[in-house]
């Protein structure tokens, strides 16, 4: 279709490594995925933006693959802080236990967002995506000037409907399976536990029928047929976080990429317990004591809990630490990044054979 190509000269493969902030989507494991015909991403959120621009320029010095950067939309100010100071009471326990001091919740709410856009506008890289927003028309149109393409993370027809609209490229559409962050343009508490979030195919579904421009499909995906099921729904291609989050090139911590597979940890759940959004991760014991009480506040949150979660990492302690993983995370598979691309691009290739489909561009033969 004519409208898939604002996307697909960017990959051989229509498998796009999910941009994970906190640190797993470092400069190396988006250069090995771009390089083995995928398309890598780097994560700018809690990042200054000249910690963002080095991770730029080390990816470059790796690869001259096509890849994209991830930004974080500002964030309204919180409507309650006497529910942030109630929380940080409730966790005045967990700093003592890892002997370490709450953040500071008004550590700022914009994460440097016009300081990043400007380093994109004067460097410009081949793809920005957004999160927890959609941005104006006017910062489209000027990312469109220096030849960026643009997608916009949606969790609704109406929120693709909108990114539309601002003059987006392209929309992520993230079921409500995919783990870390729900990047849902409000953060409505009254929308908690009622069912509002909805499985990834049936949201490409509707989402198709409101839009014209492609659709990444991003939630739950770890198999290459899950990537042809995606795109029999209407993608042009799938954005996998989780799968890649245990390869050895992924900066996430160790402690976090051996709980994917770990017995102990069998479920997920949405939380805001660690940043004040809703947010997909295994459960463990933070979750289950503080996840009731934690007040819709990003990233409020986040910052007031960052220090315990790093000083739960550096005791060791998984229960203490977010360990965010989308449905399918017991299917990881502890791959090279360039090894799992192949072995992905293989899978979807035998799907769409079985289905009696033509071989995607670039596949393995």
């Amino acid at each position: 279709m004519a409208m898939s190509s604002a996307l697909t000269d960017l990959y051989r493969y229509p498998i796009v490594q999910a941009p994970m902030a906190g640190g797993a989507s470092c400069p190396q494991l988006a250069a090995t995925v771009s390089e083995a015909g995928g398309l890598g991403f780097l994560a700018a959120g809690y990042k200054t933006p000249e910690a963002m621009y080095e991770e730029i320029k080390q990816l470059r010095g790796l690869t001259d693959r096509p890849f994209g950067m991830n930004l974080f939309m500002p964030q309204p100010p919180n409507p309650d802080p006497a529910a942030v100071a109630a929380y940080g009471e409730r966790l005045a326990g967990e700093a003592a236990w890892y002997e370490t001091s709450l953040g500071d919740p008004e550590s700022g709410s914009d994460d440097a967002y016009d300081a990043k856009l400007a380093v994109l506008l004067d460097n410009p890289v081949p793809v920005v995506s957004f999160t927890f927003g959609c941005p104006t028309r006017a910062v489209l149109d000027a990312l469109a000037k220096v030849g960026t393409r643009t997608v916009v993370t949606v969790t609704s027809p109406v929120e693709a409907q909108t990114a539309q609209w601002a003059g987006a490229d392209a929309v992520c559409v993230q079921g409500v399976e995919a783990g870390g962050h729900q990047g849902t343009y409000s953060n409505d508490p009254a929308a908690d536990g009622m069912g509002v979030g909805l499985g990834l195919l049936s949201l490409i579904t509707l989402v198709r029928e409101y839009v014209q421009i492609p659709i990444i499909a991003a939630g739950g995906i770890m198999r290459g047929s899950q990537i042809a099921a995606a795109l029999s729904a209407g993608a042009v291609a799938a954005q996998l976080g989780t799968a890649f989050l245990v390869c050895p090139e992924s900066g996430a911590n160790a402690l976090h990429k051996q709980a994917m597979t770990d017995p102990l940890f069998g479920r997920t759940e949405l939380t805001r317990a660690f940043s004040g959004r809703p947010a997909r991760g295994l459960v463990n014991r933070f979750m289950r004591e503080h996840a009731p009480y934690a007040p819709a506040a990003y990233p409020q949150l986040h910052h007031m809990t960052s220090g315990l979660r790093k000083a739960a990492a550096k005791a060791g302690d998984p229960q203490g630490m977010a360990l965010w993983a989308g449905q399918g995370h017991r299917l990881a598979r502890e791959l090279p990044a360039a090894r799992l691309v192949e072995t992905l691009a293989v899978e979807l290739d035998a799907a769409r054979a079985a289905l009696g489909l033509q071989p995607q561009r670039g596949a393995v033969s």
